[in-house]
């Protein structure tokens, strides 16, 4: 059994919404991201999504989307992005998953995984070079305490999963530290950069799984 991360798919398969505006490395990106999931995923592994999956506004309209990571090896879990309009509540949308024979995605939403001794916690998190929104701060706050306060105690290690960069919110950091979380997913950030995906800083290793940023391929965590 082994852990990978990627975030940011952006899939519209069944909205119009090319991705290779953003660069050529983009062209035909759903296809990169099944051929080089199905070469290093295995079926009892692990996936950890940090949002940004569809670019559907509406759960009905996520229906190939779901499909197509379905049919991907291994179980994914699952996280929201700032572009997941189409999300719901957790019993809506595992109702709908249901509906369509989706069975191997799980959300991280309010609660934990555990898989292996790995606990996986955490929410959205918030963009600190935004406006500052002191309400939904709050709420990612109390988003994250509910999800670390569901950790499995016996597990051997926590990890926390954002989608915005987790480095960059000073109002989360606190909270991880004071729960011995050392190891941190996140996504949100595209673009070629000299940045390392993978760095420690303050204690904590950080790892951004932006799909183009890891290749297109799930990365080991």
């Amino acid at each position: 059994m082994k852990l990978y991360t990627i975030g940011d798919l952006h899939l519209s398969h069944q909205v119009e919404k090319p991705m290779n505006i953003f660069g050529e490395h983009w062209d035909n990106h759903a296809e990169k991201i099944r051929e080089n999931w199905t070469a290093v995923v295995g079926h009892d592994d692990l996936v950890i999504m940090p949002g940004d999956f569809s670019w559907a506004t509406y759960l009905a309209q996520t229906e190939e989307d779901f499909k197509f990571l379905n049919n991907l090896p291994g179980k994914k879990i699952m996280l929201k992005g700032n572009h997941d309009y189409w999300w719901e509540t957790v019993t809506k949308m595992k109702n709908y998953l249901d509906s369509i024979g989706v069975i191997n995605i799980e959300f991280l939403h309010n609660n934990s995984y555990t898989y292996e001794g790995t606990c996986f916690c955490g929410t959205k998190g918030w963009d600190f070079k935004e406006e500052k929104d002191e309400k939904i701060i709050n709420r990612e706050i109390t988003r994250l305490k509910l999800s670390l306060d569901s950790a499995d105690k016996n597990a051997k290690e926590i990890v926390a999963v954002f989608h915005y960069p987790a480095d960059e919110n000073p109002e989360f950091l606190d909270i991880l530290n004071k729960y011995g979380v050392n190891k941190c997913i996140y996504g949100h950030k595209h673009g070629f950069s000299e940045e390392p995906k993978r760095y420690i800083k303050d204690g904590i290793e950080y790892l951004n799984a932006s799909a183009d940023q890891v290749g297109f391929s799930p990365i080991a965590i």
